[in-house]
């Protein structure tokens, strides 16, 4: 007589051995017709699944977190039926869920077009209305071998052959459609009513380039029409605001492959860089961070000695010189602490905020790079504050305000708090790491801010604080960080005198709030399309002529602008004013400024925005005044309110 506890701490009794399906059909029957599966003593299962003991049972349903990878794995079978039946020569491969979707592989004598994948679409959604019923069985290894072989799925047959012999299989078949896998999936087909396909590209067999090329058909799937619907439409606004496409048509950087993962800053992106660098200098030295420059190129001893060698020595680029091995900068942790060790601390310098434009270099897979999002080379708004264990939380909690003060300027409300606590191969003992992970924690709640725990992500010599952002379409961005690390500073001989006249090892808190300025950068031109804000835009204003003879005071218009701090550029080419308005709208110019014989007469010029809005006349001397109201607020006071 199994027991079957459910989440909310109920117990129900059954005579028999019951399935998944049997104890939601016992609670009610719009449970029972809204299961998907169920997860069984904390294992995801089939709602076909017997339970023949006492078990603990949550029944998974489309609102439950289990749901949305249950239905993209059922609807990568659901394309490989598809497929099968229009295709009958392809062979299928392997189909798992990926992180927006599904994809599976297919050796096929042509390439699939466009038109196939509607084709395979459309047979999807007539097998899903027909609700199949998606059955498990088991073979043994041999016995899957032999079935898949006599079927002709050769790809099928080499996948299991590898697998050891003596264990059984579980086998999944969907009307004429049968597949090797582990499962589970949903019920039947009928479950499966919101996907999409997306894309076709290549792939070798089992990832290696001496094999066979496949063809990979990706798609996604979502519980509802209406989220597909929305994902679909994110997807468009988010290839629509891809950093590289915009990056080119407004002439801010380039890559190429004579340095891969290094960015080539043209003047107007550089222009942003710049603003980005002189307002954290700004506001970190108002906070108390004083800046310093450490060496690109340190010994690999330092290295060692930090315990960045043995965790990262693939990431590092290094060069021997004079029989001495040397490694470029990977992180600027450890050339921090010789600064701190430079002249004896005492406890009255502390905490000591020290802050770097960190210029750092990662040796990331080429397969990995990824427009400015991913690169090789990059700078880290870095800092380290040097401080008691007393003054951890004080630190930690001025910090977080800080960190939503920056954010704020940038555009970005919402952000998402992390704490990555101790991993499986860390330094330090368990007593520095109770209390690290205590500090945090805490001043997360004393902040009053949401906060979930991620077990086992912290970085090797302490636990951390994530803060994510999110965008305006809904994508998760993580950017800063908060450590703390009891470690480095002992194993690099950091220490300073306490009050009693005792040498004693600080605490070092290691902290960032953009992340990379290159990817930070990607991230703004994503979330505002290349819009930036006044004080962000590379080209803050543009003055324009309508015929030669307002040219002489567009010059003196575009000096008075410049003089004022604004990043003014002229227009007085032998074009049509609606052609140079569209122009310069297309490059994102906040504010288009029009000058003809009226605005010259009266010293002021015709505002436009790029957004299409008509500001009207504005006397010159006060529109400078009021951008540049615009630019100190960053964004908070407008032109057009």
């Amino acid at each position: 007589m199994p027991q079957i506890t459910l989440p909310d701490g109920s117990t129900r009794q059954f005579a028999n051995p019951v399935s998944v399906f049997d104890v939601a059909a016992d609670i009610g029957p719009g449970l029972a017709k809204a299961a998907l599966a169920g997860v069984v003593d904390g294992t995801l299962v089939d709602a076909s699944h017997m339970m023949e003991a006492d078990a603990s049972l949550a029944i998974v349903t489309n609102k439950s977190e289990e749901a949305l990878p249950l239905l993209r794995h059922s609807c990568a079978h659901l394309m490989g039926q598809a497929v099968k039946q229009l295709f009958p020569e392809a062979q299928v491969t392997i189909g798992p869920v990926i992180e927006d979707g599904f994809f599976y592989d297919f050796a096929f004598e042509r390439s699939f077009t466009p038109e196939d994948l509607e084709l395979i679409e459309k047979r999807m959604s007539e097998l899903a209305s027909q609700a199949i019923a998606i059955e498990r069985s088991t073979l043994s290894r041999d016995d899957a071998v032999k079935f898949f072989t006599d079927i002709g799925e050769q790809y099928k047959a080499e996948i299991i052959a590898d697998i050891p012999a003596d264990e059984d299989l579980s086998i999944y078949k969907q009307g004429d459609f049968t597949d090797l896998c582990r499962g589970p999936h949903v019920p039947n087909t009928g479950y499966l009513k919101a996907f999409k396909l997306t894309k076709v590209a290549g792939a070798y067999w089992r990832g290696d380039s001496n094999n066979a090329m496949l063809q990979r058909i990706y798609g996604t799937a979502f519980a509802d029409k209406k989220a597909l619907k929305t994902h679909l439409h994110n997807q468009a606004e988010a290839e629509k605001r891809d950093h590289r496409k915009i990056g080119k048509q407004l002439n801010l950087f380039h890559l190429q492959e004579e340095a891969p993962g290094m960015v080539f800053w043209h003047p107007r992106g550089w222009a942003i860089y710049q603003s980005i660098e002189q307002y954290m200098r700004k506001m970190q030295g108002e906070k108390g961070y004083q800046e310093i420059r450490t060496p690109q190129i340190v010994d690999m001893s330092l290295w060692e000695r930090s315990g960045h060698a043995d965790k990262f020595a693939d990431g590092m680029f290094s060069v021997i010189t004079e029989d001495r091995q040397h490694a470029v900068k990977p992180m600027n942790c450890p050339c921090h602490v010789q600064v701190f060790n430079q002249g004896l601390k005492s406890y009255r310098d502390l905490p000591l905020r020290l802050a770097e434009f960190g210029s750092c270099h990662r040796n990331e897979m080429s397969g990995a790079l990824h427009g400015i999002m991913r690169v090789r080379g990059f700078t880290q708004d870095d800092g380290h504050i040097f401080c008691t264990e007393n003054q951890i939380q004080e630190e930690v909690g001025e910090f977080i305000k800080f960190l939503h003060e920056i954010y704020n300027d940038f555009g970005f409300t919402e952000v998402i708090y992390r704490l990555s606590t101790r991993p499986p191969q860390r330094v330090g003992s368990d007593e520095s790491w109770d209390k690290s992970e205590k500090a945090l924690a805490e001043a997360l709640d004393a902040a009053g801010l949401p906060w979930e725990e991620l077990p086992g992500e912290g970085a090797f010599y302490g636990p951390k604080i994530e803060f994510s952002l999110k965008d305006c379409i809904g994508r998760v961005w993580q950017c800063g960080t908060m450590q703390v690390d009891f470690s480095m500073p002992g194993r690099l001989d950091a220490s300073y005198i306490d009050e009693n006249g005792e040498k004693q090892v600080p605490v070092m808190l290691h902290r960032a709030i953009l992340g990379s300025f290159e990817r930070f950068i990607g991230i703004l031109i994503e979330h505002h399309e290349g819009k930036l804000p006044l004080w962000l835009a590379p080209i803050q204003a543009v003055v324009m002529n309508i015929t030669n003879k307002q040219a002489p005071y567009v010059e003196k218009a575009v000096k008075v602008l410049q003089n004022s701090g604004l990043r003014t550029e002229a227009d007085c080419r032998n074009e049509k004013i609606g052609f140079k308005i569209r122009e310069w709208t297309l490059e994102r110019v906040p504010y288009l400024l029009v000058a003809g014989d009226r605005e010259v007469e009266n010293n002021q010029l015709a505002v436009r925005t790029r957004d299409g809005k008509d500001l009207g006349t504005i006397d010159l001397d006060s529109l400078s005044g009021r951008l540049m109201d615009e630019v100190a607020s960053r964004g908070a006071t407008q032109l057009e309110e």
